[in-house]
């Protein structure tokens, strides 16, 4: 049997494992035979993902964190390494927005709060930084490993009203070609750092953005559409085979890269 894109046994840990995007990514790796950890900040939640990951034949943990605060990923990290001696693989896909770090269409630029765009930043950007910096060192440690940030079509082009998320995604994809170049040369390249860039997919954060309550489109949600060659938002599911991709042996030469996953938005020319 070809084992070429095999997570089997593979300790992944998902920051942001609670969300819409996070959640279905780790159940998919579960059920592939990887050991999950699930890290998020609502306790409820990842429990209860927990369970139907166990009740379905995968493998699960969840740990309550902020991937803000560094003292309590290295308990995460001390945690997981406790129950599973290793990490193979880490998914940043904690992040979010703030309605002050956005411009409403009667807005201006001047309607920015500051300190609400700092949150954002230091959320999306800062925020994979952390748990990238705790858990490269068991990856180093071990000589191998796999690292995936969480992008968006934000990085690539500079959409209107999402100042803050934008320039952090931009950011995210930054660090990531820097950092697979780091950790190549200083370390090993048995350690990968790549990306990916999902297209519109709706979450809880944007479903409102994007849908009205009866399911219609809204405005940006129709210009969304109009931009993608498929015509569709994407499904959370859509993102597991990307993801797989690049924390298997299947990519063992890939690195600073940030793999698109739109529906074809950003090929889009009128």
């Amino acid at each position: 049997m070809n084992e070429l894109f095999s997570v089997k046994d593979k300790v992944v840990v998902i920051t942001g494992g609670t969300g819409v995007l996070g959640a279905c990514i780790g159940e998919y790796l579960a059920l592939e035979g990887a050991k999950v950890v699930l890290m998020g900040r609502r306790r409820d939640e990842g429990d209860r993902l927990v369970e139907q990951i166990k009740a379905k034949g995968g493998e699960a943990m969840f740990l309550v964190t902020d991937v803000m605060d560094i003292e309590v990923v290295r308990e995460n990290c001390n945690e997981i390494m406790a129950a599973y001696g290793r990490v193979d693989a880490l998914l940043n896909a904690a992040g979010g927005n703030m309605p002050g770090a956005t411009i409403a269409p009667s807005g201006t630029f001047f309607d920015v709060k500051v300190n609400e765009f700092e949150r954002v930043l230091n959320l999306n950007l800062t925020g994979t930084v952390i748990p990238t910096q705790v858990f490269l060192k068991p990856m180093v440690d071990a000589g191998r490993g796999s690292i995936v940030n969480f992008s968006s079509m934000a990085a690539f082009r500079p959409m209107t009203r999402v100042l803050g998320y934008a320039a952090a995604k931009a950011g995210i994809s930054n660090f990531t070609a820097f950092l697979a170049n780091e950790v190549a040369t200083k370390f090993t390249s048995s350690i990968r750092v790549n990306a990916i860039a999902p297209g519109f997919f709706l979450t809880n954060q944007n479903r409102a953005l994007l849908t009205n309550p009866d399911g219609s489109l809204t405005e940006r949600g129709a210009d969304v559409i109009r931009q993608t060659p498929f015509k569709r938002f994407g499904k959370p599911e859509e993102l597991c085979g990307t993801i797989q991709y690049l924390i298997s042996d299947a990519s063992t030469f890939v690195t600073g890269t940030v793999a698109v996953v739109d529906g074809g938005f950003n090929a889009f020319a009128m």
